[in-house]
């Protein structure tokens, strides 16, 4: 099985996408979506940005390589009477099935950069993506102090090291690269603009209840304590991660969640 499929059908994300949603529909706000678009959501989970796209009158499709979070998506989507909304199963490296030039927008918020070849990636992107279109990405950015850059920083110390030519997803969250990457697919760097946004993940429970999500259904997570509990180390990994969701909580003993973490919003104009 192709391992990055493997990887995120492991799990459930849909039970960490539910903090999530709040901030998808604001993010969503921000582009400007307009009645009769048409919206590619790449990498789109089950639905956080494509739902809401759709909710502004948009003709959305969403694309991801895991079929559990495409039969979620469906399912949200049937449930809220959008029959402008599907999903398909696809892989961001080579979107076959879809046509030059089909969107007019194509948005991709933490699903992509987790695709190997981020070459292909951004190629497929454009391809896809109309001339005078926009491509919205988010991006994860390492080494930032927030949230998920440092569950991804921890986890990766408790896991072997990735396999020859492994290409870090994290690089997404670094300009220059991102430059690099669209520029090999045509795009010249004077169309390509970020801003540093936030996502923030809201949960009726606990930051230790809110772990535990990750570490039972978010499959880099899970990858990590199986790695850790081979190596004896699945407490430590357990002490480590405890502590960094408490420290990030930011409503302290109420006995909820409410973590910021902070993305690089990527704009490309075509």
């Amino acid at each position: 099985m192709n391992p990055n499929k493997q990887l995120w059908e492991k799990g459930d994300f849909t039970r960490i996408a539910a903090s999530m949603r709040e901030s998808g529909a604001a993010l969503v706000d921000k582009l400007s979506i307009a009645p009769g678009m048409r919206v590619l959501d790449l990498g789109c989970g089950d639905g956080t940005t494509a739902i809401p796209a759709a909710k502004a009158g948009a003709t959305v499709l969403g694309v991801d390589i895991a079929s559990n979070l495409v039969q979620a998506g469906n399912a949200r989507a049937k449930a809220e009477g959008l029959t402008h909304c599907t999903f398909q199963e696809g892989d961001a490296t080579n979107l076959q099935a879809l046509s030059d030039h089909s969107f007019d927008l194509t948005i991709s918020i933490f699903g992509a950069m987790f695709a190997p070849r981020p070459h292909d990636v951004a190629r497929e992107m454009v391809r896809v993506t109309r001339p005078g279109g926009r491509i919205v990405m988010g991006n994860w950015i390492p080494g930032d102090p927030t949230l998920v850059a440092q569950i991804l920083r921890v986890s990766s110390a408790y896991t072997p090291p990735p396999p020859e030519g492994f290409i870090s997803p994290m690089l997404w969250g670094v300009e220059d690269q991102v430059i690099e990457r669209f520029g090999s697919a045509g795009v010249a760097k004077e169309k390509i603009t970020f801003i540093r946004d936030t996502y923030t993940f809201l949960a009726p429970f606990p930051p230790v209840q809110f772990l535990a999500l990750f570490k039972d259904y978010y499959g880099p997570t899970m990858n990590a304590f199986e790695a850790a509990a081979r190596n004896g180390k699945a407490e430590d990994l357990q002490r480590e991660l405890e502590a960094l969701f408490t420290s990030q909580n930011k409503n302290g003993a109420s006995g909820s969640t409410h973590i910021p973490a902070t993305f690089l919003r990527v704009t490309v104009a075509l």
